[in-house]
């Protein structure tokens, strides 16, 4: 089946800028939205950025006009630039999507998460 992997994570300092990248593997008749989301330590799952499959997107409060999530379809990954980067930005990233599937003779919907990639904001 599809999966998602992740890379692009790390330790940065503060002001710092990172990318991280999510690429879906596996049989793919289509990918519908995908995202990214983050959990710092100690708190819940937090969605962070979204962008569906006509490259509308939507960003959480804390991150707009620093982080930008974009796709490269042909690729079938999503990406998330990050710009001045905060010690609260630091967390697991999650990416995800909403893939179609061929499964036998039909075709199977359904989200799919990558592992997570850590990213760290310190001085």
């Amino acid at each position: 089946q599809a999966q998602l992997v992740e890379s692009g994570g790390g330790w940065v300092q503060p002001g710092d800028v990172a990318r991280l990248s999510c690429t879906a593997s596996g049989p793919i008749f289509s990918i519908y939205a995908m995202a990214w989301h983050r959990q710092a330590p100690g708190k819940q799952r937090e969605l962070v950025a979204s962008i569906t499959s006509a490259n509308s997107t939507k960003y959480t409060d804390s991150v707009k006009g620093r982080f930008t999530i974009s796709r490269d379809n042909a690729k079938n990954t999503v990406y998330l630039q990050m710009n001045s980067l905060k010690p609260e930005d630091t967390a697991v990233y999650y990416c995800n999507a909403d893939i179609s599937r061929p499964f036998g003779m039909a075709m199977s919907r359904r989200d799919y998460w990558g592992q997570g990639t850590q990213v760290t904001v310190s001085s």
